[in-house]
């Protein structure tokens, strides 16, 4: 089972379910815990093959990965908590799980908060994905990581959270990143489909004003959808929740308080 780490509330019956992004761990969001522990349950986990996630005797899967299987890794620690229907938060990658989460199992899912969220590949990002493929079992996986980090958050106010990032990933070995990357096969088609078919489930968009790579398609997404609501943080990039906290926890926060 993943590793994961759950903070209860000496009276909230609600839960708030955390995923990271490619890369990550469960330390992006420790700019939340604080504000969050004081209202609601919180449940930390590492994906499979990240953060602390990488030293269980699973780490190393033998399948093909895909983002079903990715998902259910996070349904089992689901069930064995026994955690009732919760809402998720999610971030960069971390978003598309959430929302695949959703669509599998939509009874756990109570609200969607997606920051930074990915809903389109635009030409830059395909041209990253090309890259990555191109290079993915020759380059050493730190120096294409690194550089998509730059490519993402090219920012001097970004450096906060792309050092966050790179220095997460550097607990993944080759191997396992290789095992990701194939993951991006997958993305288009998943994301289209996501497009076409509307969620009934709310869901709140944050967004920095400085994701170029990301913002607009979720602009175009948001008008489409009845249930969706759209939050851009001025002077802010990709990982929000990391550069903008203060924001992010007031946005989520009020957005969960609302669907209560």
């Amino acid at each position: 089972m993943l590793y994961n780490k759950r903070y209860l509330h000496p009276s909230s019956s609600e839960w708030v379910v955390f995923i990271h992004g490619a890369g990550g761990s469960s330390v992006v969001w420790y700019k939340q815990l604080r504000d969050f522990k004081e209202n609601y349950n919180v449940l930390l986990l590492d994906l499979r093959g990240h953060g602390k996630s990488a030293n269980i005797p699973q780490a190393i899967w033998e399948d093909d990965y895909t983002f079903r299987e990715i998902t259910k890794d996070i349904i089992e620690v689901l069930d064995y908590w026994k955690i009732p229907p919760a809402h998720f938060a999610g971030v960069s990658l971390g978003t598309i799980i959430a929302r695949n989460l959703a669509e599998l199992e939509p009874d756990r899912v109570k609200t969607m908060v997606l920051a930074g969220a990915i809903t389109r590949l635009n030409i830059r990002s395909r041209f990253l994905v090309f890259l990555g493929n191109a290079g993915k079992k020759v380059i050493p996986y730190m120096w294409l990581y690194s550089l998509f980090a730059f490519i993402i958050m090219p920012r001097k106010q970004h450096s906060e959270s792309r050092n966050l990032f790179i220095n997460e990933a550097k607990k993944l070995c080759q191997k396992e990143f290789i095992r990701w990357f194939k993951l991006t096969k997958d993305i288009n088609p998943l994301l289209r489909y996501f497009k076409e078919k509307k969620t009934e489930i709310p869901t709140l968009y944050v967004m920095g004003d400085q994701d170029l790579m990301f913002l607009e398609p979720v602009k175009k997404i948001v008008k489409e959808h009845k249930n969706a609501v759209l939050e851009i943080v001025e002077a802010c990039g990709h990982v929000v929740n990391v550069e903008q906290p203060e924001r992010f926890n007031k946005h989520a926060l009020a957005f969960i308080h609302s669907q209560n």
